[in-house]
């Protein structure tokens, strides 16, 4: 695979001899080159000249060192408080969901088994726990009736939460399967941009929350004139550090040097072409922020979404990410060049958080003939990259304290200006940190060794349809190949030298198995660094 060519923001790695050459004279995504569109030029139309902070508190926050990249605050009002347990939250993509069997997530510490109910043809989101003991429905299993069954006692569970069926009640006896505490506590849930959210309290006010309230919306992931090919991966570091990371293009040259390439400036200061990036955020508000970055910009829906459009702007007409058919234009309609760079960050519980990418463009048809996995080859190579200095980062984030990060950390450049925003935003609105509600200390998780810090299998490849099924094929083949190899050599010593007496027939089967043996070899190491464990040396690169 070739080398990657990006502007700003982290794309997959694919072969480039696909790419079709016309293009690849305008566009950086996705291993295109990119001229920047001149209808962008949103920053060189107004430039605000903000005050960055130099102290973060959750109470308060200083203005002191002039920075035009700064974000101006919204005037805070008593009720202007972000409620982390009054938003929809994202489990997993539905290709990334096998109906036959039900799945164990975490989610904002809450631990959720998500199941299909075949009754009402939905997905179902349930607390974890059968009430019976306690056990995980997760391990559980659907039964021929269509219910959750779990397989510690057998109870079984309908679409609505309510037991069904309880095999050690006597069917002459009361009817206790239908007691509110032999029931399991659902929490809404919906399906939108083919990923599932669910609203996580199972109080029973939030019944009808979708009529209310509805998860962030992206009309380019449900238009048919977009390719998107989705990933999901559980990240070993939290959901602060990994939404900035996504926010800060500027270490793209840096931390993923050799695997992708950004745009180079015109006389470079050093081998990797880092240069100054013109960003901005104009203001913020509790419902998150628009950056300006050249060319482009990004947004902010809180507390998962962020995304950014490489070449459009972004509607920014009610503060938030569109709702289901507020588009009264079809973008198919629109024959512009479109492509948007989609990242939806979930906060698991301290030191973890899962990330689920995807990156809709309305053009590179060579897109839709790859299989899903050689997609994430790359994407799984950006990430590991700089997996490492993103969690020992936390580490000594957290040893200065939440509060202390922009005295910890020296961002003086405008091209900090979206993490800076964000950071603020955490501060002024979300009380410094997601709120666990009392469910942890607040202490990081120990590191482990780098081999299983880095390690894809369980991280990703389990929980990817794509993925786990290349792993299972290219396992099979490597034993296949190892059988014909061995059966071969067997064949050679096994027959008689009169009956197979040609040196040239005895010659040709050795050189058969040998070459089948090797390719076996070969294959291992392409599975282990593909699907396993992939290190990356930043110093030997």
């Amino acid at each position: 695979m070739e080398i990657l060519r990006t502007s700003s923001i982290p794309s997959p790695q694919v072969p480039a001899k696909i790419f079709d050459k016309t293009q690849s004279k305008k566009l950086t995504f996705l291993g295109f080159k990119q001229v920047p569109a001149p209808s962008l030029s949103l920053v060189q139309r107004h430039r605000p000249t903000f005050k960055t902070f130099t102290n973060i508190s959750s109470s308060n926050i200083t203005t002191e060192t002039e920075n035009p990249s700064a974000a101006q605050v919204e005037n805070q009002t008593p009720d202007d408080k972000f409620d982390w347990y009054a938003h929809w939250y994202p489990l997993m993509p539905v290709c990334d969901l096998d109906k036959r069997v039900p799945h164990a997530k975490k989610v904002m510490g809450i631990d959720v088994v998500v199941w299909w109910d075949r009754n009402e043809s939905a997905w179902k989101v349930f607390d974890d726990a059968c009430p019976h003991r306690l056990a995980p429905l997760s391990e559980g299993r659907i039964d021929r009736w269509g219910r959750l069954q779990c397989v510690y006692h057998g109870w079984c569970f309908n679409g609505s939460g309510d037991c069904k069926f309880i095999p050690q009640a006597p069917t002459d006896g009361p009817p206790i399967h239908t007691s509110k505490k032999a029931c399991v506590a659902p929490y809404p849930s919906t399906v939108q941009n083919g990923i599932v959210w669910f609203w996580p309290s199972s109080d029973p006010e939030y019944k009808d929350i979708l009529t209310e309230k509805t998860p962030p919306y992206i009309p380019e992931l449900d238009d048919p004139s977009y390719t998107c090919l989705m990933g999901n991966r559980e990240i070993p570091y939290g959901y602060e550090v990994l939404i900035e990371n996504l926010m800060d293009p500027a270490h793209l040259p840096y931390a993923h040097y050799g695997i992708m390439q950004t745009q180079q400036p015109k006389e470079k200061a050093d081998r990797e072409g880092g240069r100054p990036l013109d960003m901005y955020v104009p203001k913020l508000d509790i419902n998150g922020f628009i950056a300006e970055q050249n060319p482009g910009q990004s947004k902010f829906v809180p507390p998962c979404v962020f995304y950014v459009s490489l070449f459009d702007p972004i509607d920014n007409s009610n503060g938030a990410a569109s709702s289901p058919g507020t588009e009264k234009v079809s973008l198919a309609q629109n024959s512009q060049k479109r492509a948007l760079l989609v990242f939806i960050c979930v906060p698991v519980s301290p030191g973890n958080s899962r990330l689920i990418s995807t990156f809709p463009e309305n053009f590179g048809v060579w897109i839709k003939i790859l299989p899903r996995w050689i997609y994430h080859i790359g994407q799984n190579l950006v990430v590991d990259s700089d997996l490492y200095l993103l969690h020992i980062e936390e580490r000594r984030i957290m040893d200065a304290g939440l509060t202390q990060w922009q005295n910890a950390c020296f961002v003086p450049t405008k091209s900090d200006a979206v993490v800076i925003g964000f950071r603020k935003w955490l501060n002024k609105y979300a009380g410094g940190q997601v709120d666990w509600r009392g469910k942890f200390t607040g202490a990081l998780p120990p590191t482990p060794p780098k081999e299983q810090l880095l390690d894809r299998y369980w991280s990703h490849v389990v929980n990817c349809s794509s993925c786990n099924a290349a792993h299972k094929a290219l396992c099979m083949l490597e034993v296949v190949l190892q059988v014909v190899s061995f059966s071969l050599l067997g064949i050679v010593a096994a027959i008689k030298q009169g009956v197979l007496s040609s040196v040239v027939a005895r010659t040709a089967l050795v050189a058969t198995a040998l070459l089948c043996l090797a390719a076996s070899k070969w294959l291992a190491h392409f599975i282990y660094k593909t699907f396993h464990f992939h290190d990356y040396n930043h110093a030997l690169v």
